[in-house]
Protein backbone atom coordinates (compact mmCIF):
# COMPACT_ATOMS: atom_id res chain seq x y z
CA UNK A 1 0.00 0.00 0.00
CA UNK A 2 1.58 3.22 -0.95
CA UNK A 3 2.20 5.97 2.10
CA UNK A 4 -0.58 8.39 1.35
CA UNK A 5 -3.16 5.67 1.41
CA UNK A 6 -2.32 5.37 5.37
CA UNK A 7 -3.36 7.36 7.92
CA UNK A 8 -0.73 7.66 10.84
CA UNK A 9 -1.72 7.60 14.19
CA UNK A 10 -0.33 9.15 16.98
CA UNK A 11 2.28 7.55 19.27
CA UNK A 12 0.51 5.86 21.98
CA UNK A 13 2.20 7.78 25.09
CA UNK A 14 0.96 10.91 23.38
CA UNK A 15 -2.33 9.65 23.24
CA UNK A 16 -2.36 8.40 26.42
CA UNK A 17 -1.71 12.17 27.94
CA UNK A 18 -4.48 13.57 26.17
CA UNK A 19 -6.58 11.12 27.25
CA UNK A 20 -5.45 11.76 31.26
CA UNK A 21 -5.75 15.85 30.50
CA UNK A 22 -9.60 15.80 29.22
CA UNK A 23 -10.61 12.97 32.42
CA UNK A 24 -8.69 15.31 34.50
CA UNK A 25 -10.19 18.56 33.51
CA UNK A 26 -12.88 18.06 31.23
CA UNK A 27 -14.41 14.30 32.14
CA UNK A 28 -14.36 14.98 35.35
CA UNK A 29 -16.96 17.06 36.07
CA UNK A 30 -20.74 16.55 35.76
CA UNK A 31 -20.93 18.94 32.33
CA UNK A 32 -18.27 16.80 30.76
CA UNK A 33 -17.40 20.42 29.69
CA UNK A 34 -14.51 22.90 30.96
CA UNK A 35 -15.59 24.17 34.12
CA UNK A 36 -14.21 27.78 32.99
CA UNK A 37 -16.23 28.00 30.27
CA UNK A 38 -19.61 28.96 30.96
CA UNK A 39 -22.37 30.89 28.71
CA UNK A 40 -22.23 33.68 26.64
CA UNK A 41 -23.14 36.93 28.30
CA UNK A 42 -26.33 39.42 26.06
CA UNK A 43 -26.06 43.00 26.62
CA UNK A 44 -28.08 42.96 29.58
CA UNK A 45 -25.69 40.85 31.85
CA UNK A 46 -22.92 42.73 33.97
CA UNK A 47 -19.58 41.06 32.59
CA UNK A 48 -17.13 40.84 34.94
CA UNK A 49 -14.62 38.91 32.78
CA UNK A 50 -12.66 41.47 31.20
CA UNK A 51 -8.89 43.27 32.48
CA UNK A 52 -9.67 46.32 30.19
CA UNK A 53 -10.09 48.12 33.42
CA UNK A 54 -10.21 51.54 32.21
CA UNK A 55 -12.78 49.96 29.57
CA UNK A 56 -10.47 51.49 26.32
CA UNK A 57 -10.68 48.70 23.73
CA UNK A 58 -13.33 50.56 21.35
CA UNK A 59 -11.37 54.10 22.39
CA UNK A 60 -11.99 55.87 19.38
CA UNK A 61 -8.71 57.93 19.14
CA UNK A 62 -6.74 54.86 19.97
CA UNK A 63 -8.27 52.89 17.13
CA UNK A 64 -7.51 55.71 15.04
CA UNK A 65 -3.71 55.97 15.75
CA UNK A 66 -3.42 51.98 14.88
CA UNK A 67 -5.02 52.86 11.60
CA UNK A 68 -3.36 55.70 10.85
CA UNK A 69 -0.26 53.58 11.96
CA UNK A 70 -0.90 50.44 9.49
CA UNK A 71 -1.22 53.04 6.41
CA UNK A 72 1.70 55.03 7.57
CA UNK A 73 4.13 51.69 7.70
CA UNK A 74 6.37 51.43 5.16
CA UNK A 75 8.80 48.71 6.71
CA UNK A 76 9.19 45.30 6.78
CA UNK A 77 9.93 44.57 10.17
CA UNK A 78 9.42 41.15 10.12
CA UNK A 79 12.25 39.51 12.36
CA UNK A 80 13.72 39.20 15.74
CA UNK A 81 13.99 42.47 17.79
CA UNK A 82 18.24 41.16 17.90
CA UNK A 83 18.58 42.42 14.33
CA UNK A 84 17.46 46.31 15.35
CA UNK A 85 20.13 46.77 18.10
CA UNK A 86 21.92 49.75 17.78
CA UNK A 87 20.11 50.84 14.56
CA UNK A 88 17.56 53.28 16.79
CA UNK A 89 16.73 54.31 20.00
CA UNK A 90 13.49 53.49 22.05
CA UNK A 91 9.94 53.89 20.63
CA UNK A 92 7.83 57.26 20.77
CA UNK A 93 5.69 54.66 23.43
CA UNK A 94 8.50 53.29 25.11
CA UNK A 95 10.13 56.88 26.03
CA UNK A 96 7.07 58.04 27.45
CA UNK A 97 6.89 55.08 29.43
CA UNK A 98 9.90 54.75 31.02
CA UNK A 99 9.36 58.76 31.40
CA UNK A 100 6.18 58.20 32.84
CA UNK A 101 7.44 55.85 35.38
CA UNK A 102 10.40 57.13 36.67
CA UNK A 103 12.91 54.19 34.29
CA UNK A 104 15.85 54.65 32.41
CA UNK A 105 14.49 52.10 29.93
CA UNK A 106 11.84 50.74 28.65
CA UNK A 107 11.39 47.28 26.40
CA UNK A 108 8.25 46.14 24.35
CA UNK A 109 7.69 42.65 24.24
CA UNK A 110 5.22 40.43 22.71
CA UNK A 111 3.36 39.38 25.49
CA UNK A 112 3.69 39.93 29.87
CA UNK A 113 4.33 36.44 29.72
CA UNK A 114 7.40 37.11 27.20
CA UNK A 115 8.02 40.26 29.13
CA UNK A 116 8.94 38.27 32.32
CA UNK A 117 10.75 34.94 30.63
CA UNK A 118 12.70 37.75 28.46
CA UNK A 119 14.25 39.42 31.96
CA UNK A 120 14.95 36.04 34.01
CA UNK A 121 16.78 35.04 31.38
CA UNK A 122 18.78 38.22 31.55
CA UNK A 123 19.27 38.27 35.19
CA UNK A 124 19.40 35.23 36.92
CA UNK A 125 20.83 31.72 36.27
CA UNK A 126 21.79 28.50 37.60
CA UNK A 127 23.53 30.03 40.58
CA UNK A 128 20.77 32.53 41.41
CA UNK A 129 18.17 32.22 44.28
CA UNK A 130 14.72 33.01 42.96
CA UNK A 131 12.41 33.82 45.71
CA UNK A 132 8.55 33.82 44.74
CA UNK A 133 5.71 34.39 46.10
CA UNK A 134 3.18 31.45 46.06
CA UNK A 135 0.56 33.56 43.90
CA UNK A 136 3.05 34.98 41.94
CA UNK A 137 1.66 35.31 38.15
CA UNK A 138 3.02 31.75 36.23
CA UNK A 139 4.73 33.56 34.35
CA UNK A 140 7.61 34.23 36.95
CA UNK A 141 7.97 30.94 38.01
CA UNK A 142 8.20 29.59 34.30
CA UNK A 143 10.73 32.44 33.69
CA UNK A 144 12.60 31.25 37.23
CA UNK A 145 12.66 27.85 35.89
CA UNK A 146 13.71 28.04 32.41
CA UNK A 147 16.59 30.43 33.51
CA UNK A 148 17.78 27.27 35.74
CA UNK A 149 17.83 29.42 38.70
CA UNK A 150 17.09 28.32 42.36
CA UNK A 151 13.76 28.85 42.95
CA UNK A 152 12.25 29.14 46.78
CA UNK A 153 8.26 29.82 47.26
CA UNK A 154 7.36 31.90 49.97
CA UNK A 155 3.51 31.85 51.13
CA UNK A 156 1.89 34.66 50.26
CA UNK A 157 2.63 37.95 51.19
CA UNK A 158 4.36 36.48 53.81
CA UNK A 159 7.72 38.88 54.65
CA UNK A 160 8.69 36.68 57.63
CA UNK A 161 8.32 33.39 55.41
CA UNK A 162 10.37 35.40 52.89
CA UNK A 163 13.00 36.43 55.44
CA UNK A 164 13.93 33.18 56.75
CA UNK A 165 14.05 31.95 53.36
CA UNK A 166 16.41 34.45 52.46
CA UNK A 167 18.33 33.60 55.53
CA UNK A 168 18.92 30.20 54.66
CA UNK A 169 19.68 30.43 51.34
CA UNK A 170 21.35 33.65 50.56
CA UNK A 171 20.95 36.95 48.61
CA UNK A 172 19.17 36.55 45.26
CA UNK A 173 15.85 37.78 43.18
CA UNK A 174 12.49 38.78 44.99
CA UNK A 175 9.53 38.06 42.62
CA UNK A 176 5.83 39.51 42.79
CA UNK A 177 2.96 40.69 41.55
CA UNK A 178 2.12 44.34 42.83
CA UNK A 179 -1.93 43.46 42.66
CA UNK A 180 -2.37 39.62 42.58
CA UNK A 181 -4.54 38.78 39.92
CA UNK A 182 -6.69 35.78 41.43
CA UNK A 183 -7.37 37.05 44.45
CA UNK A 184 -7.22 41.08 43.98
CA UNK A 185 -4.41 41.36 47.21
CA UNK A 186 -1.94 43.83 47.35
CA UNK A 187 2.18 43.12 47.69
CA UNK A 188 3.91 44.48 50.80
CA UNK A 189 5.63 46.68 48.91
CA UNK A 190 7.60 48.94 51.63
CA UNK A 191 8.14 45.49 53.54
CA UNK A 192 9.98 43.80 50.18
CA UNK A 193 11.93 46.36 49.01
CA UNK A 194 13.39 46.96 53.19
CA UNK A 195 13.88 43.26 52.88
CA UNK A 196 15.87 44.04 49.49
CA UNK A 197 18.18 46.45 51.10
CA UNK A 198 18.95 44.38 54.11
CA UNK A 199 19.62 41.41 52.13
CA UNK A 200 20.76 42.82 49.16
CA UNK A 201 18.60 41.48 46.89
CA UNK A 202 17.27 42.58 43.51
CA UNK A 203 13.11 43.20 43.23
CA UNK A 204 11.30 42.34 40.52
CA UNK A 205 7.47 43.91 40.65
CA UNK A 206 4.67 42.84 37.64
CA UNK A 207 2.62 45.64 37.66
CA UNK A 208 0.10 44.37 35.08
CA UNK A 209 -2.73 44.98 37.19
CA UNK A 210 -1.71 48.04 38.67
CA UNK A 211 0.21 50.20 35.36
CA UNK A 212 -2.55 52.71 34.25
CA UNK A 213 -5.05 52.14 37.48
CA UNK A 214 -3.08 52.84 40.41
CA UNK A 215 -0.45 55.96 40.75
CA UNK A 216 0.39 59.44 39.76
CA UNK A 217 -1.74 59.12 36.25
CA UNK A 218 -1.59 55.78 35.63
CA UNK A 219 2.39 55.10 36.71
CA UNK A 220 1.52 52.30 38.88
CA UNK A 221 1.58 51.00 42.56
CA UNK A 222 5.12 51.33 42.77
CA UNK A 223 5.11 55.30 42.19
CA UNK A 224 2.22 55.85 44.15
CA UNK A 225 4.03 54.58 46.85
CA UNK A 226 7.03 56.72 46.15
CA UNK A 227 9.20 53.27 45.86
CA UNK A 228 10.36 53.49 41.99
CA UNK A 229 14.12 54.07 42.94
CA UNK A 230 14.09 51.40 44.85
CA UNK A 231 12.53 48.85 42.66
CA UNK A 232 15.25 47.52 40.33
CA UNK A 233 12.54 46.09 37.98
CA UNK A 234 9.32 46.25 36.66
CA UNK A 235 7.61 44.31 34.13
CA UNK A 236 3.63 44.27 33.01
CA UNK A 237 0.91 42.54 30.71
CA UNK A 238 -0.39 45.21 28.33
CA UNK A 239 -3.27 43.00 27.88
CA UNK A 240 -5.18 44.64 31.22
CA UNK A 241 -5.33 48.56 31.59
CA UNK A 242 -3.94 49.20 27.80
CA UNK A 243 -6.07 46.83 25.97
CA UNK A 244 -3.62 45.33 23.77
CA UNK A 245 -1.57 41.81 23.20
CA UNK A 246 1.86 42.92 24.66
CA UNK A 247 4.32 43.53 27.27
CA UNK A 248 6.45 46.19 28.87
CA UNK A 249 10.44 45.85 30.69
CA UNK A 250 11.03 48.57 32.72
CA UNK A 251 14.95 48.26 34.13
CA UNK A 252 18.15 50.32 33.63
CA UNK A 253 19.15 50.73 30.47
CA UNK A 254 21.90 47.76 30.50
CA UNK A 255 19.91 45.17 31.16
CA UNK A 256 17.67 46.27 28.16
CA UNK A 257 20.14 45.89 25.76
CA UNK A 258 20.95 42.84 27.05
CA UNK A 259 17.58 41.41 27.06
CA UNK A 260 17.35 40.53 22.97
CA UNK A 261 20.82 39.41 23.19
CA UNK A 262 20.38 36.76 25.21
CA UNK A 263 16.63 35.92 26.38
CA UNK A 264 15.10 33.20 24.11
CA UNK A 265 11.36 34.41 23.20
CA UNK A 266 13.42 37.98 22.20
CA UNK A 267 16.01 36.17 20.15
CA UNK A 268 13.34 33.68 18.51
CA UNK A 269 10.11 35.90 18.14
CA UNK A 270 9.76 38.38 15.25
CA UNK A 271 9.42 42.23 17.21
CA UNK A 272 6.56 44.18 17.86
CA UNK A 273 5.45 46.19 14.86
CA UNK A 274 5.55 49.87 14.09
CA UNK A 275 1.61 50.41 14.06
CA UNK A 276 1.17 48.43 17.28
CA UNK A 277 3.58 50.16 19.13
CA UNK A 278 1.95 53.50 17.46
CA UNK A 279 -1.25 52.39 19.14
CA UNK A 280 0.22 51.71 22.38
CA UNK A 281 1.70 55.36 22.43
CA UNK A 282 -1.61 56.81 22.06
CA UNK A 283 -2.82 54.63 24.49
CA UNK A 284 -0.74 55.60 26.71
CA UNK A 285 -1.46 59.29 26.40
CA UNK A 286 -5.32 58.39 26.86
CA UNK A 287 -4.34 56.53 30.19
CA UNK A 288 -2.42 59.85 31.65
CA UNK A 289 -5.36 61.63 30.69
CA UNK A 290 -8.10 59.63 32.27
CA UNK A 291 -7.96 60.55 35.93
CA UNK A 292 -11.87 60.30 35.54
CA UNK A 293 -11.90 56.74 34.84
CA UNK A 294 -9.32 55.82 37.89
CA UNK A 295 -11.28 57.31 40.01
CA UNK A 296 -14.47 56.14 39.33
CA UNK A 297 -12.67 52.79 38.65
CA UNK A 298 -11.37 52.86 42.27
CA UNK A 299 -14.77 53.76 44.18
CA UNK A 300 -16.92 50.90 42.43
CA UNK A 301 -13.97 48.56 44.04
CA UNK A 302 -14.23 50.16 47.09
CA UNK A 303 -18.23 50.16 46.86
CA UNK A 304 -18.33 46.41 45.69
CA UNK A 305 -15.63 45.49 48.18
CA UNK A 306 -17.40 46.90 51.59
CA UNK A 307 -20.76 45.28 50.43
CA UNK A 308 -19.78 41.93 49.42
CA UNK A 309 -17.58 42.05 52.61
CA UNK A 310 -21.16 42.89 54.68
CA UNK A 311 -22.86 40.16 53.23
CA UNK A 312 -19.94 37.51 55.06
CA UNK A 313 -18.15 36.80 52.00
CA UNK A 314 -14.37 36.77 53.29
CA UNK A 315 -12.82 38.15 50.55
CA UNK A 316 -9.32 39.52 50.82
CA UNK A 317 -9.20 41.80 47.78
CA UNK A 318 -7.68 45.29 48.21
CA UNK A 319 -8.09 46.02 44.44
CA UNK A 320 -10.70 45.96 41.71
CA UNK A 321 -10.46 42.36 41.39
CA UNK A 322 -12.26 40.16 43.66
CA UNK A 323 -12.28 36.21 44.09
CA UNK A 324 -15.24 33.83 45.29
CA UNK A 325 -13.26 30.87 46.30
CA UNK A 326 -15.53 27.88 45.28
CA UNK A 327 -13.74 24.49 45.85
CA UNK A 328 -14.20 21.86 43.93
CA UNK A 329 -15.21 21.71 40.77
CA UNK A 330 -18.89 20.28 41.17
CA UNK A 331 -19.41 23.74 43.47
CA UNK A 332 -17.72 26.09 41.27
CA UNK A 333 -19.96 24.71 38.31
CA UNK A 334 -22.92 25.17 40.46
CA UNK A 335 -21.75 29.18 41.74
CA UNK A 336 -20.76 29.80 38.00
CA UNK A 337 -24.24 28.99 36.62
CA UNK A 338 -26.23 30.55 39.35
CA UNK A 339 -24.20 33.47 38.47
CA UNK A 340 -25.10 33.20 34.45
CA UNK A 341 -28.39 32.22 34.80
CA UNK A 342 -29.11 35.58 37.22
CA UNK A 343 -27.01 37.40 34.65
CA UNK A 344 -23.68 38.08 36.24
CA UNK A 345 -20.39 36.74 34.44
CA UNK A 346 -17.09 36.47 36.11
CA UNK A 347 -14.25 34.50 35.29
CA UNK A 348 -13.82 30.56 36.39
CA UNK A 349 -9.66 30.31 37.34
CA UNK A 350 -9.56 26.24 37.60
CA UNK A 351 -6.04 24.00 37.95
CA UNK A 352 -3.62 24.92 36.89
CA UNK A 353 -4.39 28.68 37.63
CA UNK A 354 -5.41 26.91 41.11
CA UNK A 355 -4.50 24.86 43.19
CA UNK A 356 -6.67 21.75 42.66
CA UNK A 357 -10.01 22.16 44.55
CA UNK A 358 -9.59 25.45 45.25
CA UNK A 359 -11.98 27.08 42.05
CA UNK A 360 -12.51 30.67 42.24
CA UNK A 361 -14.75 33.17 40.55
CA UNK A 362 -13.19 35.98 40.00
CA UNK A 363 -15.07 39.28 39.35
CA UNK A 364 -13.01 41.69 37.85
CA UNK A 365 -14.66 45.85 37.74
CA UNK A 366 -14.18 48.15 35.65
CA UNK A 367 -14.53 51.98 34.66
CA UNK A 368 -17.86 51.55 33.12
CA UNK A 369 -19.96 49.73 35.79
CA UNK A 370 -22.46 52.09 36.40
CA UNK A 371 -24.08 51.32 40.31
CA UNK A 372 -27.16 49.60 38.71
CA UNK A 373 -24.40 47.36 37.27
CA UNK A 374 -22.67 46.97 40.82
CA UNK A 375 -26.35 46.84 43.12
CA UNK A 376 -27.06 44.01 40.49
CA UNK A 377 -24.03 41.88 41.11
CA UNK A 378 -24.72 42.65 45.35
CA UNK A 379 -28.05 41.51 45.20
CA UNK A 380 -26.77 38.34 42.76
CA UNK A 381 -24.15 37.90 45.47
CA UNK A 382 -26.49 37.90 48.23
CA UNK A 383 -29.02 35.34 46.93
CA UNK A 384 -25.83 32.99 46.43
CA UNK A 385 -24.47 33.64 50.19
CA UNK A 386 -27.96 32.22 50.89
CA UNK A 387 -28.92 29.26 48.79
CA UNK A 388 -27.86 26.27 50.88
CA UNK A 389 -26.98 24.23 47.50
CA UNK A 390 -24.01 27.21 46.89
CA UNK A 391 -20.53 26.81 49.13
CA UNK A 392 -18.31 29.79 49.40
CA UNK A 393 -14.93 29.57 51.50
Amino acid sequence: MHLTQIKKSLPEFITKKHEHFIADRISSNTENHPVVCGGRPTSNDVVMQTNDYLCLHDHYEIQEAHIQGIRETKESLLMSGVYLLGEEKESDFESKLARHVGFESCLVAQSGWTANVNLLQAICDKDTNVYVDFFAHASLWEGARIAGAKVHMFMHNNIKHLKRQISRNGSGIILVDSIYSTVGTVAPLVDLVSLAYEFDCALVVDESHSLGTHGPRGAGLVAELGLTEHVDYITASLAKTYAYRAGVILANEKTNYCVPMVAFPAIFSSTMLPYELARLSKTHDVIVSSEKRRQTLNENAQYLNKELRSIGFAIQSESQIIGLETGDVENTIKVRNYFEENGVFGSVFAPPATPNNKHILRLSINAMHTKQDLDKVIEVCRSAWLNNDLIFY
